[in-house]
């Protein structure tokens, strides 16, 4: 599956097949949540929710691709990524992009 930023891929043509994208909600156990909240007084980066944070973009990612699979897609252009709060210590990751079939291999 080829994933790219941009709204084409150079040399390729296609047809657009439709929007796809995964999601996770992602959050650190209480243990960690005290470290983090401890980091914060001493500053430095919260590498358990930096962790947290890649682990929830893969799986967000492969939930994106199995729903251009499903599609039949070759490729997903315009690639993002949003997260947001979703209560204390908790996160969501969202990819998304558009599925398309290359027609010239």
């Amino acid at each position: 599956m080829i994933l790219v930023t941009t709204d084409f891929i150079t040399g390729k043509e296609f047809v657009t097949l439709g929007l796809v994208r995964g999601s996770t909600i992602q959050c650190k156990h209480i243990g960690k949540d005290f470290g983090a909240g401890f980091k914060q007084l001493v500053g430095g980066e919260l590498k358990g929710y930096t962790e947290m944070m890649i682990e929830a973009r893969e799986i967000a990612t492969a939930r994106m691709i199995q729903d251009a699979q499903r599609l039949g897609a070759d490729a997903i252009i315009g690639v993002r990524y949003a997260s947001s709060a979703v209560m204390d210590s908790a996160a969501e990751v969202l990819a998304y992009g558009t599925a398309v079939k290359i027609t010239n291999d």
